[in-house]
């Protein structure tokens, strides 16, 4: 049986499981963890992860810059989150260290972008994207600003076949998002290259970890307590505390710490045995 034309599943804050039709939320999982810093942060915050919290954070996303829907915004500028897979894409893109990045958008599916503004447009206000339907005004916004849509019919979310397509056009500094270890895997081995950002890991378990600290460059903990005992007691340089990033090569590391020579705010360095955690965190880590 085909699926609902206009449907988009998103797992987000605790890694509930969000489907939106016709810019609707129409149903919310259960979330996996109650408490969680970053949310507290967000701009409808959700200060006790509940259902009725998450849906109504959902649904201001989707108000505010019409997330799921045809008339989404794809640019923006400024950060979100100070080390954030968004932040640090587009921070390479503007130091010329990549070229191009591969990432997922709602009304899109997997995607090629450029510049900064689009991958914080797309990826700073998105999170875990599962399945999403084609928005052809979507798919020409971010054509509109240079950016390539591969699988602009069926709006797959399929990061492999998303490098390959960047590498076809032409790009051999490639930055790009997985949320599946085995992808990180495949990308690593078809693509040595490739710098690989591990996101949405919440839930993984000690062996999914593993592939993500052998495979990828930075690994974001979420609330993972596999990814922080098994990819932060090997990383090189962790950034934050509540919700760590794991820099697990050197090129990682020094994407990093260029972002930190460079920034304008404070920064705290120091020597610790890692990971390092600070005085809160998402609770309880899975």
């Amino acid at each position: 049986m085909p699926g609902h034309p206009d449907e988009h599943i998103i797992e987000a804050i605790g890694r509930c499981r969000i489907t939106i039709r016709d810019g609707k939320v129409v149903s919310v999982g259960d979330p996996l963890i109650h408490e969680c810093p970053l949310a507290r942060r967000f701009a409808v915050p959700v200060h006790e992860i509940s259902a009725e919290g998450v849906a109504e954070n959902i649904l201001h996303r989707i108000q505010s810059f019409g997330m799921c829907r045809p008339d989404r915004q794809v640019l923006t500028s400024g950060e979100f989150v100070g080390f954030g897979a968004s932040e640090l894409i587009s921070f390479g893109l503007a130091m010329g260290l990549f070229d191009a990045a591969v990432i997922a958008c709602d009304g899109a599916g997997t995607v090629i972008a450029t510049i900064p503004d689009l991958v914080q447009g797309i990826g700073g206000r998105m999170s875990g994207l599962v399945k999403t339907s084609p928005h052809p005004s979507v798919i020409a916004a971010i054509e509109e600003s240079g950016g390539i849509v591969p699988f602009p019919e069926t709006a797959d979310i399929d990061q492999v076949r998303g490098v390959a397509a960047a590498r076809a056009a032409g790009f051999s500094r490639i930055a790009v998002t997985i949320a599946d270890p085995r992808d990180s895997r495949a990308i690593r081995e078809a693509y040595p290259g490739a710098f690989i950002i591990a996101v949405h890991t919440t839930g993984l378990t000690s062996d999914q970890a593993a592939i993500l600290a052998d495979t990828s460059d930075v690994v974001t903990a979420c609330a993972s307590r596999a990814v922080r005992d098994v990819a932060g007691s090997r990383a090189l340089l962790q950034a934050g505390s509540s919700i760590p990033v794991f820099a697990m090569t050197q090129p990682a590391k020094d994407l990093i710490l260029e972002k930190v020579r460079t920034g304008a705010g404070q920064f705290l360095v120091t020597g610790v045995r890692l990971p390092f955690a600070g005085d809160s965190g998402p609770e309880p880590l899975v």
